[in-house]
């Protein structure tokens, strides 16, 4: 998806973030394991503007090393409004000669579709100088409101306070949310001044002066109010994860992915779903999973950073961490934990193991309580294990160690160098057996007590 019109986008994003109570700006709390800034922007650079300026102020180091070489950034100190900080951005922008975007940080789902709807609504026929994106919610309450005709003309901007009694009862209320032409923006934003209870100098005026020198300003409607959401609280920030966590889930379902308990199941920024898979309920997935056609993923499995190939099986109670890779059909059971790992098609590890830098070969088994001792408590090492290789329960494998192919390690071994192929490798202390010492035991501290007692 991409802008036919030379666009540039400015995201406001210098407010102090009171509300949250965290050491963290504002708009670097995740939703779905993403910082919400970095929503917005995903959505904003599908649309390939030309510049990107983030508006900061309180917290801007942190938001300056977030962003990196992602967009400029430019500083709101004191802040003084929306429409000031707006105005901090004219100079990073002097050289653009395109449309420009308001948008705000906290405000991280507006659609791709919507913005640019926003951009050709500023070059229609009747050319308006300001576009406002408007939205209506189920309670209007306090919201300003857009007073427009049936066409989108804007009337008139009132906040709800200045508001009478006939437009208090219009639904249409103010995102804050603007398209303009960059030249057009600047120069009305010039003109605003801050005769109010605030003192600030607020964005909304500046369409009210475009309207009074006889121009034209529209406005447009987000799909739904939640397009819209503002985040400035904890709660708001869990209410916009469970609205992101319901769209995908929806979205998943419609792609033909079954979850037999959608509101238990909980899904990154980023995770990639082939038709047919089945996921069942209470699963999380962390940022960077993709999981192809006909896998299973069962109850209370925790996947981050892993691959999960055709026909596969997770779970439950498996956990999958950056670097796991399971391919065709392989499977791991409950209680088994893979990091940094391959386990080959049709090989299987069935519960109670750790895999970790470990390469497993195609058939191969892995027996109960299996671990790969891969740190030494400096360096992590790596294991191979064969083809069709068969571990014994409760076995350790100490890296850096290689077993063949169709080898067998013995239950209970402690393997510490390498088997070849088709061996079978028995590390295990000398049995002992002395007949009848525990008898002779038992008896004896049997008489100790009793007369301990008297």
């Amino acid at each position: 998806m991409t802008s036919s019109r030379e666009f540039a986008a400015i995201v406001l994003a210098a407010g102090k973030g009171t509300r949250m109570k965290s050491r963290t700006h504002k708009v670097l709390h995740p939703i779905a394991g993403r910082p919400m800034l970095d929503h917005l922007l995903a959505t904003v650079d599908a649309l390939q503007p030309t510049r990107k300026v983030v508006v900061v102020g309180a917290g801007r180091d942190q938001l300056e090393q977030a962003l990196g070489e992602r967009a400029d950034t430019c500083l709101q100190e004191p802040q003084l409004g929306t429409g000031h900080a707006v105005q901090q951005a004219e100079e990073s922008l002097s050289e653009h000669t395109g449309d420009v975007l308001v948008l705000y940080g906290d405000v991280p789902f507006v659609k791709g579709e919507t913005m640019r709807a926003m951009l050709d609504r500023l070059h229609a026929e009747d050319a308006p100088k300001v576009v406002v994106l408007g939205f209506e919610p189920d309670e209007p309450g306090h919201y300003g409101r857009v007073i427009a005709d049936a066409d989108g003309r804007i009337e008139k901007m009132v906040e709800f306070k200045d508001a009478s009694d006939e437009e208090r009862a219009c639904r249409l209320c103010n995102s804050g949310v603007m398209a303009a032409r960059g030249a057009d923006m600047f120069d009305l934003l010039r003109r605003v001044g801050n005769d109010n209870a605030q003192g600030e100098y607020y964005l909304v005026d500046i369409v009210n002066i475009a309207n009074a020198d006889g121009d034209t300003c529209a406005v447009i409607s987000a799909e739904a109010p939640e397009e819209v959401t503002g985040i400035n609280s904890r709660a708001e920030l869990a209410a916009a994860e469970a609205q992101w966590q319901r769209e995908q889930r929806e979205h998943w379902m419609a792609e033909g992915v079954t979850l037999r308990a959608p509101e238990t199941v909980f899904f990154s920024y980023d995770t990639e779903l082939a038709p047919d898979v089945t996921i069942d309920p209470n699963v999380v997935f962390g940022p960077g999973v993709s999981v192809a056609t006909g896998a299973h993923i069962k109850s209370f499995s925790h996947l981050e950073g892993a691959r999960v190939g055709e026909g596969a099986q997770v779970g439950p109670y498996a956990r999958l961490r950056p670097g796991a890779v399971m391919e065709k059909d392989s499977f791991v059971g409950n209680f088994v934990e893979m990091k940094k790992a391959t386990l080959g098609e049709g090989a299987k590890a069935s519960h109670l193991t750790y895999l970790g830098d470990a390469e497993v070969g195609a058939g191969a088994n892995i027996g109960a309580g299996t671990i790969t001792c891969n740190y030494d408590g400096y360096f992590k090492h790596k294991t191979v294990i064969g083809e069709r290789a068969f571990i014994g329960s409760n076995s350790a494998l100490i890296a850096p160690v290689r077993i063949g192919a169709d080898a067998i390690v013995a239950a209970g071994s402690a393997v510490s160098r390498d088997v070849g192929d088709g061996d079978l490798r028995m590390v295990r202390g000398e049995q002992v057996v002395k007949p009848g010492w525990a008898d002779r035991f038992h008896d004896a501290m049997k008489k100790k007590k009793a007369a301990a007692k008297k």
